[in-house]
């Protein structure tokens, strides 16, 4: 007869009713407090790496601008396309409404990310099926170069993606109260209000669980959602009405801005920018790297361990079991007490088993799919809720690869395999964050020479060549007019064509005749070959000629 230890009891001894449900649950709490503790470590890394390798200093970019000029400090105002939504705007307005100052910008965009990084992941303490999983999502997350590097920028998807795995973090909860209901609804209001497309590929997935799984019916989880998107989309949807006419009209000039929304398939383009550039628009001249691509190789591989280990149970991997002794009827009870764990960690606390695995990956595939069948272009950053709300399925597959890396033999190869692994991704990683940061200041550097040059030819400083009005001078070219007319201080001209490195495409820009035009490698228009032209010296990139209207 075998002998058998209860929770907290001696040999031989049964615990006391409801003796075995406490010490369950004092340990899970205690998991909870520990890996708590974790995810805050994790967090203050993540500021700390993203501030040493994208520096304060950077200038701001084209989109940044766009967003930051809506303040008087950063003014003058740039074109505000279609496709944009107030919520950078409110999040940067504590710091842009009285400072001009681009390095206590990013500080403060530096603690928002990283707060919204520990809440977004927060609930996944009690949710995931093991505790350890919320730190660890958090860090594959957060140890993506892309995710680094827009810690401090003034760009919404980092935001949109921590309120999608908050949400969902919370939704998936089977003790609902009124306090996370709201905190459903502010996840949702948050992604919809940084990018509305976003905000309802989250929501759709979350309302069809509400009304499809029994356990998740209710009022409570519709009521959350749809207040979250109706918060979140009410400005832009007054906007829509206020400037262009209705919620078509903004929807098809949007479309148009962003080169005309229609069914391809993207998802090359995608594989092509995972170490840069930060927009490709148009993709022709790159390709994909296999080193760049690693990512999606490991987290592919660490979503289906993650998903084995789901079907198995939460104790596969775990590195431990209870019990004790040796033989078969210590290994029976061995069998017997796994199984009561896993029976107990499946109820509780995550509710129904199967939606409960699958809605995280659904969601992320909801929002995926527009980007990579609609959209004709692709930036990084527009993939980054998909890999937050994969990171926790991905974080349980790490762990359980962990956990049998602990038997291999001899067992210094299950250190030493899983740190090269883990090693060479963060390398990469740190490597892709430090060398698009290098890029960036020096293209954005450039205009900042690009507009001296002008200067010096009597174009800029707010006012038009040769005119005692105070109209702003007018800029043109072929690329990147935005970002270089507003640090030139003119006004965008013609169409504000140029769409490589922003999203504003063909946005409207000043009619009038322009004072001047910034090309690179590029031919004047037939009007402006007698124009006097100038090569601007020592740019990052080079090719810059500046004609300037006699």
């Amino acid at each position: 007869m075998s002998v058998r230890r209860g929770a907290g009891g001696a040999a031989g001894e049964e615990p006391a009713v409801g003796e075995g449900a406490a010490g369950h649950a004092g340990a899970r709490d205690g998991a909870v407090l520990r890996a708590h503790r974790i995810l805050l470590g994790v967090c203050c890394a993540f500021a700390l790496l993203s501030a040493v390798l994208v520096p304060l200093t950077l200038p701001l970019g084209w989109d940044e601008l766009v967003y930051a000029s809506r303040y008087s400090p950063y003014g003058p105002a740039t074109p505000f396309s279609a496709p944009r939504t107030r919520g950078v705007p409110l999040l940067i307005a504590p710091v842009a409404l009285w400072s001009d100052s681009v390095v206590l910008l990013r500080v403060w965009l530096t603690l928002l990310s990283t707060a919204a990084l520990y809440l977004g992941f927060r609930p996944w303490l009690r949710a995931a099926y093991r505790p350890s999983v919320a730190p660890v999502a958090a860090a594959l997350y957060g140890g993506l170069w892309i995710t680094l590097f827009y810690a401090s920028a003034a760009m919404p998807n980092h935001y949109t993606a921590m309120g999608a795995v908050g949400a969902v973090g919370l939704f998936v909860r089977s003790r609902q109260t009124p306090l996370t209901y709201a905190g459903v609804a502010a996840g949702v209001a948050l992604a919809t209000l940084m990018r509305p497309n976003d905000g309802f590929a989250i929501g759709l997935p979350l309302l069809l669980a509400a009304l499809l799984v029994p356990a998740w019916r209710g009022r409570g989880r519709v009521t959350a959602v749809l207040g979250g998107l109706a918060a979140g989309a009410l400005p832009w949807a007054v906007e829509a009405y206020v400037r262009f006419g209705g919620v078509r009209e903004r929807l098809t000039e949007a479309s148009e801005v962003q080169g005309d929304l229609r069914p391809l398939l993207s998802l090359v383009r995608h594989l092509t920018v995972m170490d840069g550039p930060l927009l490709c628009r148009p993709c022709d001249n790159d390709g994909i790297r296999p080193v760049a691509a690693e990512w999606w190789l490991l987290l592919s591989f660490l979503v289906a361990v993650g998903l084995w280990a789901l079907r198995r149970g939460p104790a596969v991997g775990s590195g431990g079991g209870s019990g004790s002794g040796s033989g078969p009827a210590a290994r029976q009870d061995l069998r017997q007490d796994l199984r009561q764990d896993r029976r107990q960690d499946l109820r509780q606390p995550d509710g129904p088993r199967t939606p409960t695995i699958a809605l995280p990956l659904l969601t992320a595939l909801a929002i995926a799919l527009p980007y990579l069948l609609l959209v004709p272009y692709a930036a990084p950053r527009f993939l980054l809720p998909t890999h937050a709300l994969l990171a926790p399925t991905a974080a349980l597959g790490l762990l359980t690869l962990l956990g049998h890396a602990r038997a291999f033999r001899p067992r210094w190869a299950g250190v030493v395999v899983p740190g090269l692994v883990l090693g060479g991704h963060l390398a990469v990683q740190v490597l892709l964050a430090h060398g698009n940061a290098t890029i960036q200041a020096g293209a954005r550097g450039d205009w900042t020479r690009i507009a001296e040059a002008l200067e010096r030819h009597g174009v800029g400083n707010g006012s038009r060549s040769g005119s005692d009005t105070d109209d702003p001078c007018v800029l043109d070219g072929n690329t990147a007019v935005i970002p270089l007319a507003h640090v030139a201080g003119c006004a965008p001209g013609g169409s504000a064509g140029g769409s490589e490195g922003g999203s504003e495409g063909g946005s409207e820009g000043d009619p009038r005749e322009p004072d001047a035009l910034v090309l690179r490698r590029a031919a004047p228009p037939h009007w402006a070959r007698d124009w006097p032209h100038h090569a601007v010296p020592g740019t990052y990139a080079s090719g810059w000629v500046i004609h300037v209207r006699p």
